[in-house]
């Protein structure tokens, strides 16, 4: 079995970002897809294409490895897994914010252990390979790491949308809103990005797919940091996923999180 190179990982990138760029601030037709807890959850012509492109580009060099994508599902199957979300975050997309970005990711028995996240707008790119984490932009490639920070009321925390909040009262959000230093919203990817880069201290988010964080579980875990469920399984099957700093901030924000209710 051949694995992905840096080389590879980012000709797939340049893949995805000849499809996504042109079309970004420009009139798109959309349609909606069924997903729980929202009314809206927006396809585009851009979200299709590059799917289809870096679909095309694996199966070329990688025929005999399982692809599962957003927009087109599962084809194959087998121990090596591509996870691709061609557009995360297709309502910034639509709105002109360029906090999305085409994720891209690899597994290996079920394991997250390549990531790439290109976001073309910004010219950045977010990867980890061989259990280091990069990013390059127009400053130079530099590795990241995530903060020490490991109290609770130091720490910077994200979640995307106050609708996940909602639909999900049994977890103590708002007890861990009010302990941290500050809480913001709005990030989409580009949030678990930036707690890799050791701007964040805690990403929590209510309902994500496999699509969502497998590519972004390596760029974490080699940054240093933490990524889980609720319950601190795995996070590769999606769901109710929270990523910290480190081990500490981690337990800390579990311990609040879904501690019983008064």
């Amino acid at each position: 079995m051949r694995r992905p190179t840096i080389e590879f990982l980012h000709k797939l990138a340049d893949a995805a970002d000849a499809e996504t760029l042109h079309r970004f601030r420009q009139p798109l037709a959309t349609t909606s897809k069924p997903k729980e807890g929202y009314r809206f959850d927006p396809v585009t012509e851009a979200d299709r294409e590059a799917e289809l492109a870096l679909r095309a580009l694996i199966s070329e060099d990688f025929p005999d490895h399982a692809i599962v994508g957003e927009e087109f599902g599962i084809a194959g199957d087998g121990a090596y897994q591509w996870v691709l979300d061609p557009i995360d975050g297709t309502r910034p997309f639509l709105l002109g914010i360029p906090v999305w970005a085409t994720l891209i990711g690899f597994c290996e028995n079920g394991k997250a252990t390549a990531g790439m996240m290109s976001q073309p707008v910004t010219r950045e790119r977010f990867w980890a390979l061989d259990g280091e984490s990069w990013l390059e932009n127009a400053s130079g490639k530099s590795l990241l790491s995530t903060r020490t920070c490991t109290n609770l009321s130091d720490a910077i925390l994200h979640t995307n949308s106050p609708e996940g909040v909602r639909n999900n009262p049994d977890v103590q959000f708002g007890t861990l809103d009010q302990t941290v230093k500050m809480t913001r919203y709005g990030g989409e990817c580009y949030a678990f990005a930036m707690l890799a880069a050791g701007c964040i201290d805690v990403c929590i988010e209510f309902n994500l797919q496999p699509y969502d964080i497998v590519p972004l579980i390596p760029l974490i875990e080699a940054a240093g940091g933490v990524v889980t469920t609720f319950d601190g399984s795995r996070a590769e099957s999606g769901g109710r996923i929270i990523a910290c700093a480190n081990e500490d901030l981690h337990a800390a924000a579990i311990s609040v999180l879904m501690r019983e209710p008064k």
